[in-house]
């Protein structure tokens, strides 16, 4: 039977006349119009949340970036003793971002530098509450208990900060520490922490000078005289070991190491404070 020649075309049938043709209606073509209005509707508004969440973030970015500008302003000005304009820029530095525990921890400082001990704790603490684990806020709110005489609470501060493994010098916690227990004559518990501290660095000046005058102190000269030649042995001499080991073989009664270490203090650190120091313990190596 031959077909039509409207019947096929490229293998597509086409509905003869007067056959309905499949697909939508006029009716439902035109209900699908507001259809496609609805999603372009909400394409508009998601674009246009997206674009606000964009500024958003930027203007967050914004008030961070100067938090950061003004904290190290007022860092800076606290350096050079400005302590009202240093305070002015970290205020504003809180203003814009009070989340920044950098911003505490500065403002505790000058808090500190203007003898506002509730406001300087308040502010350590708070630094410490958003960063936890910053060994430095350790540190540095241990130092400051100490420095107001609250010596156990420092301590403790300065051991978490020396046991923190994100600290990358220990040493310098452990040496804190002694020095906090000196101001109160715990010399036993001073001598453990001195004795970490070189334990970590063996040629750690301050720590071993410590050590050698806390037992000068005492009356153990021997002692002292062993530490401070073992560390000089081996290490760079330091004008306060030069001076306490003077002082040592003075009190030993051994006038020639006296004389050996006065020209030593004095040929290799002439114009330094311990040189001069020279005078007031009656000494006169020339």
């Amino acid at each position: 039977m031959t077909k039509s020649p409207g019947a096929i075309l490229d293998g597509v049938s086409r509905p003869r006349r007067g056959e309905a043709q499949d697909g939508p209606s006029n009716e439902s073509r035109s209900a699908s119009k507001p259809l496609h209005g609805a999603v372009g509707g909400v394409a508009a508004a998601l674009l246009a949340g997206l674009l606000a969440g964009c500024a958003n973030q930027q203007v967050v970015q914004q008030h961070r970036d100067a938090a950061v500008y003004n904290t190290e302003l007022g860092i800076a000005y606290m350096r050079r003793g400005d302590l009202a304009v240093a305070q002015t820029k970290l205020d504003r530095a809180l203003e814009e971002n009070s989340d920044d525990p950098n911003v505490h921890s500065a403002r505790a400082l000058l808090f500190a530098r203007l003898q506002d001990p509730k406001h300087a704790d308040e502010e350590f603490r708070e630094a410490l509450r958003l960063a936890p684990k910053n060994p430095d806020f350790q540190n540095n709110y241990a130092v400051y208990l100490c420095s107001i005489g609250r010596v156990d609470e420092g301590v403790q501060s300065f051991l978490k900060a020396a046991r923190n493994p994100l600290y990358m010098t220990p040493e310098l916690a452990y040496d804190n520490a002694g020095v906090c227990l000196r101001t109160v004559h715990k010399d036993v518990e001073a001598t453990q922490m001195f004795t970490d501290a070189l334990t970590i660095r063996p040629n750690f000046a301050q720590a071993l000078w410590q050590l050698a005058d806390l037992d000068f102190s005492q009356g153990k000269l021997a002692q002292a005289r062993r530490e401070i030649d073992a560390f000089l042995a081996a290490n760079q001499e330091t004008p306060d070991l030069l001076l306490l080991a003077v002082k040592v073989t003075r009190a030993q009664g051994d006038k020639l190491d006296s004389e050996l270490y006065a020209r030593r203090l004095q040929l290799d650190f002439p114009g330094s404070a311990q040189a001069h120091a020279l005078a007031d313990l009656g000494h006169n190596p020339g």
